[in-house]
C-alpha cells in the first residue's frame, strides 16, 4: 500500500518545533480532577511539569486562569500571545503550570471559583514540594487573577493581570455571566460585588502587582486597573503597569513577559 505522508509530517515537525523551540522539552501534561470541597461535583485543572522534574527540588507554581468563554485548556494549548507567554514564564523558571476550570467558562471568580482555587493549591502543595505561589491570567482571568490575590493574600507570592478589570460594580458587560456566578445582581447583592473588586481593598495587595492595560479596550475597559495602581504606588508597593494607548483587547508576548519577570523577580529578589 503507497500513500503519500509528507503533509502529515510536514504538521508534525511544525508541531513539535512550536512546543520544542530552542531544544525544549516537552511538558508532562495531567489533566487532574478534583471533588470540589464547596459542593461536591467534580471539577479540573491541568498540571504542566517542565523538565526533569524532580519531587525533592522545590518549585515554584504559576496558576494561570483562562477568559471568558474559554476553560482550563486555553492556556495549555492556545498559541495566542497571552497564553504563549505564561508557558514559556513557566517552562524558563521551571515553575509548576496550573491551569483550572476554576468552576465556569463564564466564572468571573465568583464563590464557588474562589473555593476551587484555595483547594486546587492546596491539592498542589499536597502533592509537591512548593516554594511560592504566582498567579496570572487574562481578561475574565486577568480580573480573577486580581480579585483572588486581594480576597487571600496570603496565598500568592505575585499577581499578573492582562487585560482585566479591577472594579466589578462599575463594569457593565457580561452582566449574566456575572449574576449567574456570583448569585445576583449588583443592584440585589452589591456587597459581594465590591467584595470582588480589587479596587476596593488596594491594602489588601501586598505583594508585587503587573498589569497590561489597553486604552481602546471595550471588552474590558482599563480605567479602573489604573486607578488601582495610583492608589498601590501611593502605598509604596512593588507595582508595573504596562500601558498601551492604541491597543485593543489583548497584550503582546513581550508586554506579557514584561509584567510576568517583574511579578516574580520582585517576589524572588525584591528588585
Amino acid at each position: 500500500m503507497r500513500f503519500s505522508v509528507t503533509p502529515l509530517l510536514v504538521l508534525a515537525l511544525a508541531l513539535f518545533a512550536d512546543t520544542n523551540r530552542c531544544g525544549a522539552q516537552a511538558p508532562s501534561e495531567s489533566d487532574v480532577s478534583f471533588k470540589a470541597a464547596v459542593d461536591g461535583s467534580e471539577q479540573r485543572y491541568v498540571q504542566l511539569l517542565f523538565g526533569d522534574y524532580n519531587a525533592e527540588q522545590p518549585r515554584n507554581v504559576l496558576i494561570a486562569l483562562h477568559g471568558h468563554g474559554s476553560d482550563r485548556w486555553q492556556f495549555v494549548k492556545d498559541a495566542r500571545d497571552e497564553c504563549r507567554v505564561a508557558r514559556d514564564f513557566a517552562r524558563k523558571h521551571g515553575m509548576i503550570f496550573i491551569s483550572p476550570d476554576y468552576r465556569a467558562r463564564t466564572s468571573w471568580m465568583g464563590p464557588a471559583a474562589e473555593a476551587d482555587v484555595v483547594q486546587i493549591i492546596a491539592d498542589v502543595r499536597s502533592k509537591h514540594r512548593v516554594d511560592r505561589v504566582f498567579l496570572c491570567g487574562g481578561s475574565m482571568g486577568g480580573t480573577g487573577a486580581l480579585t483572588f490575590a486581594a480576597m487571600h493574600p496570603d496565598l500568592i507570592a505575585g499577581v499578573a493581570s492582562m487585560n482585566g478589570t479591577a472594579n466589578l460594580l462599575e463594569y457593565e458587560n457580561f452582566q449574566d455571566a456575572i449574576r449567574e456566578s456570583f448569585g445576583g445582581t449588583k443592584a440585589e447583592i452589591p456587597a459581594e460585588y465590591k467584595k470582588r473588586s480589587a479596587e476596593y481593598w488596594p491594602e489588601r495587595l501586598t505583594m508585587p502587582v503587573g498589569c497590561t492595560v489597553s486604552g481602546n479596550d471595550q471588552p474590558v475597559p482599563p480605567d479602573s486597573v489604573l486607578r488601582l495602581i495610583k492608589v498601590l504606588q501611593s502605598l509604596n508597593r512593588k507595582v508595573l503597569v504596562v500601558f498601551r494607548k492604541d491597543a485593543g483587547h489583548a497584550t503582546s508576548y513581550e508586554d506579557g513577559m514584561t509584567i510576568l519577570e517583574f511579578m516574580f523577580s520582585a517576589a524572588t529578589t525584591g528588585n
